[in-house]
């Protein structure tokens, strides 16, 4: 049948996108590369993974040209190949947590029934952002608010939030993003901050949302 001779290898070539996420270690490694580029020893110490591991999973990653590389002296490091790998990555998280009864129920167990307040959406953030009137922190790692972030954030990471709590103001409301819908960071944060009698929530989206969004955007490290 001639119509295999196109469909055969045609299939073939989409399944090895499929291969490629067919790993949870390897779809984490794209949901962190969509912060911006990083070594890795950085992606092992981030997803817990020993330094072979991370590599033989990024090789598959390469493969299916999800991701590209560049070498500076010893360091290699890792990037998503374009911007559609990341929505790739966001729009499977979205059909999942459609279709699955166990996404929704991982995310209503460490995330929704955590937080007694609504999380700022999107919309609210671009608002709230552009009228000026809230502290916006970004409580990832540093190298990526360095990456990319909203402007006028104050790069706060998580571990350093307790010791610089005191020169956050206490009459502002405090928003915290962080790396998605499906990162703690922010929500941890927000709960510091409440403790400490701060008005805080946390954006629903995170930073990918904003930048998808087309909003402007800021990178380079925070200053000391």
């Amino acid at each position: 049948m001639a119509h295999r001779l196109l469909k055969d290898p045609l299939y073939a070539q989409f399944a090895r996108i499929g291969h490629a996420v067919a790993s949870p270690v390897r779809i984490e490694l794209l949901d962190l590369l969509a912060q911006g580029e990083k070594t890795v020893e950085r992606l092992a110490e981030q997803t817990s993974t020993n330094i072979k591991n991370t590599s033989a999973h990024l090789r598959v990653l390469r493969y299916a040209r999800l991701v590209d590389t560049r070498r500076t002296g010893t360091y290699v490091y890792y990037r998503l190949a374009d911007d559609a790998v990341g929505q790739f990555v966001r729009d499977l998280q979205r059909l999942s947590r459609r279709r699955l009864a166990e996404v929704q129920h991982v995310a209503r167990q460490f995330l929704e029934d955590r937080d007694d307040l609504a999380p700022v959406t999107l919309a609210e953030l671009k608002r709230l952002v552009r009228d000026g009137g809230v502290t916006v922190i970004d409580v990832r790692p540093r190298d990526e608010y360095a990456s990319g972030h909203i402007p006028g954030a104050l790069s706060i990471p998580l571990t350093e939030l307790k010791r610089r709590m005191r020169g956050l103001p206490k009459r502002r409301e405090i928003i915290a993003y962080c790396r998605g819908p499906y990162c703690v960071f922010a929500l941890e944060a927000v709960t510091m901050l409440r403790r400490g009698g701060f008005r805080a929530r946390r954006s629903e989206d995170g930073w990918p949302a904003w930048r998808d969004a087309g909003q402007r955007v800021a990178a380079g490290a925070a200053t000391p």
